[in-house]
């Protein structure tokens, strides 16, 4: 994935994680709030550390 989209991409996960975080916070819920946002930074850390898988015309599907 070029680097350009990955990085647009792990903004768009962070606003979504973010404001899952603040609609948590506005219900008063202190253990699910904090899970999105460690949710959040996972999946954009996951992104960047893990390589995409690469296929060659010989692979089976």
């Amino acid at each position: 994935m070029p680097t350009r989209i990955k990085f647009m991409l792990s903004l768009v996960v962070l606003a979504v994680a973010a404001a899952g975080y603040a609609f948590q916070a506005s219900l008063g819920l202190q253990g699910p709030k904090y899970a999105v946002a460690f949710l959040g930074i996972f999946m954009v850390v996951a992104m960047w550390v893990f390589p995409e898988v690469q296929r060659r015309p010989g692979d089976k599907v």
